[in-house]
């Protein structure tokens, strides 16, 4: 089923340096908001040029992007992002086929939870690659790479093209891949290699953080009936937001069917009280409220206000002393590929033919991510890649080598069948 071009792309892919690029990609520790994030920009973009791309590597315009009315916000201080497209050179009138991949990653937390190891100093056993940003999404971009490096080892002229975005800040509300979008770079077509557990996800769920104050009054820990603790006040506004989350995931989407609570809602830090002996007069709990397929944000937000209004209504105290609702960091809309669209047929046809598995499944995730910037700009996108979520984020990340192969397999096919040959 394949042709002479398929064949000689498939073959022209070097497994050994994937593996190699993978490794010295987790060797960079690209926090994101941090310098190593844009030096490995900088890196990537060495790496595109080697392939013969056309490369933008631009400083963006972080003031101008804050300014506008749809920057997605962002969590961390920040003095710097920069944007990175490569594209292929010898495209003609045919489509333009987007891989995209984000190049921060989070903090690796308690470095105890590591081990004996360093979080970016890969950890090689058997086929399975250790290290922060192993699978979330490293692997990834090292697929992504090798993927364009076999298409131009094996002397293929394509007739579009194929164009590689590496964006910052995807941890971080997404300001890569809105600057990018903004820059002018779009697609008709759009891959990004999230470590997707061998499905496709066409749809994500979205995420707001929100912050709740809530005021109590002050008093001597030996007479705190004089006070009202900020802790007690806050409890009645914890049992609500519960009962709002099961609320918000009664009928939820049949892609996101499958998971227990598809829009989560959750406090993650709580902080009160200053002073042992005394009855503490602010709590501060900021949390995740997530967002539903094709919910406007704005809407999400007015659903978790009317939660704590009518919870403060409802308490003796803070219906004289509400507690306020802000919406710190960043904002991540949901998104979803366009029902029908052939994407997922070409890249699971794609999978088919380069590994002889079965087609992968569609489904959604239920977390936020850059799939909404491009699909919210027109340009159709799903997530396939090596790696899977559960193990993102903590000190059990880890990625295949095998299904990294597999997907840059698959990435070469879909690349060929949707930009052409000449």
């Amino acid at each position: 089923m394949l042709t002479d071009e398929e064949t000689a792309a498939l073959a022209a892919i070097d497994e050994a340096a994937l593996g190699r690029t993978l490794l010295e990609l987790i060797g960079v520790p690209s926090v994101t908001g941090s310098a190593a994030e844009s030096e490995l920009q900088h890196q990537l973009a060495g790496r595109l040029e080697w392939l013969g791309m056309e490369v933008d590597l631009w400083s963006m315009d972080l003031p101008a992007l804050r300014a506008h009315p749809g920057f997605p916000g962002m969590e961390v201080p920040r003095e710097e992002a920069w944007g990175l497209v490569g594209t292929t050179p010898d495209g003609g009138d045919g489509p333009t086929l987007i891989l995209q991949g984000h190049v921060d990653v989070v903090p690796p937390g308690d470095l105890a939870a590591w081990g004996d190891g360093d979080p970016f100093v890969p950890r090689v056993t058997g086929d399975v690659v250790h290290g922060r940003g192993a699978c979330d999404m490293k692997a990834g971009l090292a697929a992504h790479l090798a993927a364009l490096a076999a298409i131009r080892a094996a002397g293929i002229r394509l007739r579009g093209r194929v164009a590689a975005h590496f964006v910052v800040g995807e941890e971080d509300g997404g300001v890569g891949a809105f600057g990018t979008l903004e820059r002018g770079h779009g697609g008709d077509a759009c891959v990004i290699a999230e470590p997707t557990a061998g499905t496709l996800i066409t749809a994500n769920a979205g995420a707001l953080t929100f912050r709740l104050a809530v005021p109590g009054k002050a008093a001597h820990g030996s007479a705190r009936e004089q006070g009202v603790s900020a802790v007690d006040a806050y409890l009645p506004l914890h049992r609500a937001l519960a009962d709002l989350e099961a609320e918000r995931n009664r009928d939820p989407s049949p892609l996101l069917a499958e998971y227990p609570i598809p829009y989560a809602l959750s406090v993650g830090t709580v902080r009160s009280g200053d002073w042992a002996s005394s009855v503490p007069d602010l709590l501060v709990a900021e949390g995740r409220l997530g967002v539903r397929l094709g919910e406007d944000p704005a809407e999400a937000r007015a659903d978790l206000e009317r939660c704590v209004a009518r919870a403060c209504a409802a308490d003796p105290w803070l219906r004289d002393h509400p507690a306020t609702v802000t919406w710190p960091g960043g904002l991540f809309a949901s998104g979803r590929l366009e029902e029908g669209h052939p994407l997922p047929d070409v890249v699971g046809a794609a999978y088919t033919d380069a590994t002889g598995g079965p087609a992968p499944r569609q489904r959604g995730a239920t977390y936020g991510s850059d799939l909404r910037h491009y699909t919210g700009a027109g340009i159709p996108t799903l997530q396939f890649g090596p790696g899977d979520i559960a193990v993102a984020h903590s000190a059990r990340e880890q990625v295949s080598l095998r299904e990294t192969v597999a997907a840059a397999r698959t990435l070469v096919l879909t690349a060929l069948r949707t930009v052409g040959t000449k």
